[in-house]
């Protein structure tokens, strides 16, 4: 993998208030830190965790100014994270106590992509001639329609009447998007992991997306990138398999850093900003595909109240998948089965204001095992006088 600071930070990292997270071997747990310069700070003294952080109206000026312990060299971190040397300092994903959460079908395209797998029972070979179905009979019609809308009702009655309606086209345009529970707290893995599909599965894809980081009162607190891993084909033979397609061993990647809001980099620019995929693969195969929140049909306010409010609160703030215009077709390993990941796929999904998160594809079974849950997050802070 190719991580250097030039390749995973964001074009103005001089201008931005970058958070990371360190696991540093000698102290046997994580740190919160910041990226000023090239060096990582360490501001666990100020905040043992970056839930936390979130929480500090002064978040801000902690991460560009506080007086930190221990510092790292960016380079050495990344360095030791992609070699998988975790006997070393080395980053992990930039959130801990955070909820993630997701919401999903929130582009008009990803959204017809769902309706093919409900359509051919998450079979890829039917997909071909499913999706020129589906594309003819609805696709110049959702991509325009506002969710929750009058117009959107009308469309539904029309789509219900010719026997085209869907559970995921109800999410897509109906009142209520659909967000879930993606990952357990602390189970996500940072830039230079790898990232699991199941063995078992023969249809899958990256979701790279816009990741929103949400403090307990429900205040958008920074932005960072995602990597919501689907199997096609689990969800494509039901919807009720949503848990089983989404929530596997190092399913989840987040990183490299939470870029915080400020002056330079406020909800605008998260709404505006351009998502890249490059997947390379092991035989030489390269895709890429490219994600705007341009047009995303639904505000970013609008999915942060339908998870967050008086009907649902979140104590330890949470962090929101916001969905993903991508969604690859192109065959792969034979005509007509569309895209699959291959084990040792290169996955790097960047965004210039937001850096590159890197993933290397392997199985659920046989990536890391999660074994540092919040048992033992509390007892190593607790042990190194930090609660």
């Amino acid at each position: 993998m190719d991580l250097t600071p030039e390749t995973v930070l964001p074009v103005d990292a001089y201008r931005a208030a970058l958070v990371a997270r360190v696991h540093e071997p000698e102290w046997g747990g994580p740190c919160v830190a910041a990226v000023r310069d090239g060096l990582v700070v360490d501001l666990t003294d100020h905040v043992p965790t970056v839930a936390e952080l979130m929480e500090r109206e002064d978040a801000e000026d902690v991460v560009r100014r506080a007086p930190g312990g221990r510092t790292w060299r960016l380079a050495e971190l990344l360095d030791a994270t992609a070699a998988g040397r975790r006997d070393l300092p080395h980053l992990l994903a930039p959130i801990d106590l955070q909820v993630i959460k997701a919401a999903g079908v929130t582009f008009a395209r990803s959204l017809l992509e769902r309706v093919i797998e409900e359509r051919t029972g998450g079979d890829p070979a039917q997909a071909t001639r499913v999706r020129e179905a589906v594309v003819r009979a609805v696709g110049g019609t959702v991509d325009r329609i506002r969710p929750g809308s009058a117009e959107a009702e009308k469309a539904k009655e029309l789509l219900i009447a010719e026997g085209l309606w869907s559970q995921y086209l109800e999410v897509g345009i109906g009142p209520d998007p659909e967000v879930f529970t993606k990952a357990p707290v602390l189970s996500a893995v940072g830039t230079g992991a790898d990232v699991g599909v199941l063995a078992s599965s023969g249809w899958n894809n990256p979701e790279p997306e816009a990741v929103l980081v949400v403090d307990s009162r429900g205040r958008v607190r920074g932005a960072t990138l995602g990597n919501d891993v689907n199997l096609r084909d689990v969800e494509g033979r039901s919807a009720l398999l949503l848990p089983r397609a989404k929530d596997n061993n190092a399913s989840c990647a987040v990183g490299p850093f939470v870029r915080l809001l400020d002056g330079e980099f406020d909800l605008d620019a998260v709404r505006g900003l351009d998502i890249e995929l490059l997947v390379r693969g092991p035989e030489g195969y390269e895709l890429r595909g490219r994600s705007t929140m341009r047009e995303i049909s639904r505000d970013v306010l609008e999915l942060v109240a339908a998870t967050h409010g008086a009907h649902h609160q979140h104590p330890d703030g949470f962090v929101l998948f916001t969905g993903t215009l991508f969604a690859p077709t192109e065959d792969r390993h034979a005509p007509g089965a569309g895209f699959t990941h291959a084990r040792g796929d290169i996955v790097r999904i960047s965004s210039p204001r937001l850096g590159a998160l890197v993933n290397t594809v392997a199985t659920s079974e046989d990536a890391t095992p999660w074994t540092f849950g919040l048992r033992a997050l509390m007892r190593n802070l607790a042990a190194r006088g930090l609660l």
